[in-house]
């Protein structure tokens, strides 16, 4: 009964997803104060439908629930208590559920810490991050369900946790890796939202920074954690523990630094605006790259706990959200630059004159053909 109860809630936190990606965008579009107003309500229902889920699972993994078939794969009855809790994310079910909860918890604390910011633009950020949140959802209860029953007969015992995984660093690393990508997934709404309001200005690069300075910063401790356990482990060498699943997430650690240090220019002086939206972009991609090549296969490592049955869907749909990103980026771009608007380009950018609006290119070339007439008839 558990297990069903989980999967239901599952499909509770979709329901509300799918509220909280339409109804306050469009309420942010119209201008309609009351659909604004669901944005918090809708987050709040989505982390406990999320977070029961996850409860109801790793209860499921106490009591050595093998008529789960995640949980006869990746426990069993010898296994130690504390090995057993942290084997919900042993596997790619349990990690794909955790991956979204923590998002929930993201999103619950920008509902929460956000009462300073218009809410126009947190209706924004939060409708963006329940459209991450349904993406997730779907692909979870399509092809990776952690409730999925053994029937008629369950087993009455289970496989086992990988052996490499019964450690403390399999305990604190994955849930601190999984906690720093995900948050700059916060960044990443965030700077769609400025696109969608067209107001890149200092002003959501201060709302932003906290959210990027925090993301980085559990990032950093995450691919710390992750050296110093492939390094104790494995042995190889000292070279920063050179594990092929461990070096991915240096790639969005290097956006990330480069993001953090752009937010603060263009909070302070009002430039690399264009910039900072490209690297909150891509730092987004490369939480998702991360994941990807360390579900995938596709690096070989005692450290790629969770193998990704449908790889190839997740690749599509990482790269759906990033083509979407680019897209809206440029077309905000080309608005911008029709309607001679200052929203995307930064000051240094502005300067060139291809940059500048039709209108004033249009004076000035008006000007140079009365300054030659004028000289031809003198």
């Amino acid at each position: 009964m558990l297990p069903e109860l989980g999967h239901f809630a599952l499909i509770l936190a979709l329901c509300l997803c799918v509220l909280l990606g339409t109804f306050p965008l469009y309420g942010a579009a119209t201008g309609n104060v009351r659909y604004m107003g669901l944005a918090r309500p809708l987050v709040a229902g989505v982390f406990v439908f999320i977070g029961l889920a996850y409860v109801l699972l790793t209860y499921s993994f106490a009591i050595d629930d093998f008529s789960v078939t995640y949980i006869q794969q990746h426990s069993n009855t010898l296994l130690p208590f504390r090995y057993k809790l942290t084997a919900v994310w042993g596997g790619h079910e349990g990690s794909f559920l955790l991956w979204t909860f923590m998002l929930a918890g993201w999103m619950l604390a920008v509902a929460v810490f956000s009462r300073s910011m218009p809410i126009e633009f947190v209706a924004r950020v939060l409708g963006v991050l329940g459209l991450l949140s349904v993406g997730y959802l779907l692909f979870m209860l399509a092809t990776s369900n952690p409730f999925e029953r053994i029937v008629p007969l369950p087993p009455a015992d289970g496989v086992d946790l990988n052996s490499a995984l019964q450690d403390f660093g399999f305990i604190v690393h994955p849930p601190t890796l999984y906690m720093g990508y995900v948050g700059f997934s916060v960044v990443f709404a965030f700077a769609m939202a400025a696109l969608l309001s067209g107001r890149l200005d200092a002003a959501w690069a201060r709302w932003c920074r906290p959210w990027a300075n925090v993301a980085w910063s559990i990032l950093t401790i995450g691919i710390a954690l992750g050296s110093w356990w492939a390094y104790y482990e494995l042995g190889w060498g000292g070279w920063w523990a050179w594990d092929p699943v461990e070096n991915p997430p240096l790639i969005t650690w290097l956006f990330g630094t480069a993001l953090i240090h752009s937010l603060a220019v263009t909070e302070k002086r009002g430039i690399f605006k264009s910039w900072t939206v490209m690297l909150a972009i891509l730092a987004f991609a490369g939480s998702l790259l991360g994941t990807f090549i360390t579900r995938s296969g596709l690096l070989t490592s005692v450290h790629a706990f969770a193998t990704d049955p449908g790889d190839p869907r997740v690749c599509r749909q990482s790269a759906g959200h990033v083509h979407y990103s680019f897209w809206t980026a440029y077309l905000r771009a080309r608005f911008c630059h029709r309607s001679g608007a200052r929203c995307l380009h930064s000051r240094d950018l502005d300067a060139v004159s291809w940059r500048r609006p039709v209108t004033v290119r249009r004076a000035r070339a008006a000007a140079k053909r009365a300054f030659r007439v004028r000289h031809s008839i003198a």
